[in-house]
């Protein structure tokens, strides 16, 4: 009895392991116009070759380390990718590069409506694109996403202002222009879903200043958007950020919706 079990433990050991070994170790990367992009392929893409477009994108994707989100949605056909542009904080013109890679990876036979994944800066990278195209964004998800482009973008203000190429006083000028906050009137158009986990006592990316009134504005103008806010977490790496069930389950939900 007791070999029985040993040689059911080691035959389960192996499939989890064959499981693994489908999917990818490292990303298929290319180039445009000087900036690589990553994609982790799902062994098996779901109907429509759905996506998840995650930022910020800084030499790698990051969210691959989180085990959970990365073999949930590779395993469930949904596959990973980035654009790396460095700092960039939504400007019109650092959008414009965005949309070269969202061309090319459609070009390549990709979901034409990516789920986009922002992380904290990466919220702004991904809203700011998700504005000026909300026709060809599934859905938007935010892990402490940065929402305003008038708080924490504005505390390192040489590389915002370098985004935008303008001066203080210009781009204070301009600001209801470019802020995601003030420009959901596409997303709300389109319906485009909205789930966003955030902890309250984050103080780089405070809840308030940010999803709080993301969230306000979208439930407002009647937009679909869920928040799950997690009590006395700040920005930091944790499981109620890199294990949160009901992300995944939206972003399962949105990938199938894809092939709608």
């Amino acid at each position: 009895m007791l070999r029985w079990i040993c040689l059911l433990m080691l035959s389960s050991f192996a499939m989890i392991a064959a499981a693994d070994d489908t999917l990818p170790k490292s990303a298929e990367t290319f180039e445009l116009q000087g900036h690589k992009a990553f994609l982790y392929a799902a062994p098996k893409p779901g109907t429509g070759k759905p996506w998840v477009w995650y930022a910020p994108t800084l030499k790698g994707v990051s969210l691959v380390q989180r085990k959970l989100y990365f073999e949930s949605f590779l395993r469930a056909g949904v596959s990973i990718a980035g654009f790396d542009l460095g700092e960039v904080r939504g400007s019109p013109a650092s959008t414009a590069q965005f949309t070269l890679f969202y061309d090319e990876m459609v070009r390549r036979g990709w979901s034409a409506k990516p789920i986009l994944l922002g992380q904290s800066r990466g919220g702004l990278m991904m809203l700011a694109w998700a504005m000026r195209h909300p026709d060809k964004t599934q859905a938007f998800v935010g892990i402490y996403p940065v929402c305003n482009l008038e708080g924490w973008p504005m505390k390192n203000k040489p590389v915002t202002l370098a985004d935008y190429n303008l001066t203080e006083t210009e781009f204070r000028a301009r600001l209801t222009e470019f802020n995601p906050l003030d420009n959901l009137q596409g997303l709300l158009k389109h319906k485009v879903p909205i789930f966003v986990v955030h902890g309250d006592v984050d103080a780089a990316v405070p809840y308030e200043e940010n999803t709080r009134i993301l969230k306000d504005r979208y439930e407002a103008g009647g937009g679909p958007i869920t928040v799950k806010l997690i009590p006395g977490e700040g920005h930091k790496v944790s499981p109620s950020f890199f294990e949160c069930p009901e992300l995944i389950e939206f972003v399962l939900k949105q990938a199938k919706a894809t092939a709608e």
